[in-house]
């Protein structure tokens, strides 16, 4: 039986979910530090955490932040891909092994 289709699959599976993985994380601080900026004891935290953070995703995306989080998505999905590849070559070598 050949293997490429379970590895397509898992790659495929592997990459969509390292693309979410720090995206997610990333959209999950974002919107956590302008519910905060919403408080007014906490408002100056809040909105320099944005500033901070807009301020990071535009380094990766060449001044845009949209291109930045998509760059850092993007590169997780490569490692989790190649990740992936590694721990299925070394399932195949183990398994073949006597």
């Amino acid at each position: 039986m050949s293997t490429r289709p379970n590895l397509l699959r898992s790659l495929l599976l592997t990459s969509i979910f390292s693309f979410l993985a720090p995206v997610l994380l990333i959209s999950i601080l974002l919107a956590t530090t302008a519910l905060i900026s919403y408080l007014p004891p906490f408002e100056p935290f809040g909105s320099t955490g944005l500033l901070q953070i807009a301020h990071f995703l535009q380094i990766f995306g060449n001044g845009s932040a949209w291109h930045g989080l998509t760059v850092i998505g993007l590169v997780g999905s490569l490692v989790g891909m190649l990740f992936d590849t590694y721990t299925f070559y070394r399932f195949q070598t183990w398994k073949n092994s006597p």
